[in-house]
């Protein structure tokens, strides 16, 4: 039997795809991407795949949606990373706060997508 699956990945329908692309680009620290003939951009997360952002059909449009499913990027400082954020048009929906896992923070990308930006708790070994 032939193994169909392939490396899982991220999508993203976008208005202005470059533009997006540029936003986690930077707040990730990806390369940025070069602009592509068909619009779609991919770019390739540190330890979380690809991420591909597109601009959907105008025959089929795709709405942003809230939704329980959000990419999440894992950060070391999270003020700095909010900060990036924030220069590069994104906004604050949740500000930072503590849990048990580490520090937290939920952000809208430019486009108004969920993003997660998390500071994880510094791992201690148990005594």
């Amino acid at each position: 039997m032939t193994n169909l699956m392939h490396k899982p990945f991220w999508v993203l329908a976008a208005d202005a795809p470059q533009h997006l692309a540029e936003f986690y680009a930077q707040l990730s620290g990806c390369p940025l991407p070069t602009p592509a003939e068909s619009g779609v951009q991919r770019l390739e997360l540190p330890g979380a795949g690809a991420l591909m952002i597109y601009r959907p059909s105008r025959q089929r449009p795709q709405p942003a949606q809230p939704g329980r499913m959000a990419l999440a990027l894992q950060v070391p400082d999270l003020e700095k990373a909010i900060t990036t954020a924030l220069a590069l048009q994104g906004r604050v929906i949740e500000p930072p706060r503590q849990e048990s896992f580490g520090r937290e923070a939920w952000l809208a990308d430019p486009e108004g997508n969920r993003l997660l930006l998390l500071e994880p708790a510094p791992y201690s070994a148990a005594p």
